[in-house]
């Protein structure tokens, strides 16, 4: 899965929409949009939301990446089980729908 983990894990702090991205630097140059969903091009857009470091950023970023991998080891996991109990690839899409 291709996700934005960047942004997935700023939304879990302050309680979600509280940052933006900048549009210039501090020298007034215009941030190409290619370049601006940068850790240091985060804006803060909410009264009263603070700045996450960028290593509790990273660390969640890590986290989430983490949990996607556990759900899908586990899902594989699972899948094999059913094939050693003699259940067909067929008859384990038809339960599980994959």
């Amino acid at each position: 899965m291709n996700r934005d983990y960047l942004q997935h894990a700023l939304h879990t702090f302050n309680g979600g929409n509280w940052y933006g991205w900048k549009t210039h630097d501090d020298n007034g140059n215009k941030i190409p949009n290619s370049e601006r969903m940068q850790y240091q091009h985060i804006k803060i857009i909410k009264d009263g939301a603070t700045m996450p470091t960028e290593a509790e950023v990273n660390a969640k970023i890590q986290e989430l990446k983490d949990a996607e991998q556990t759900a899908i080891d586990k899902k594989a996991s699972g899948k094999q089980k059913l094939k050693d109990l003699g259940l067909t690839d067929d008859e384990i899409q038809a339960l599980i729908g994959v």
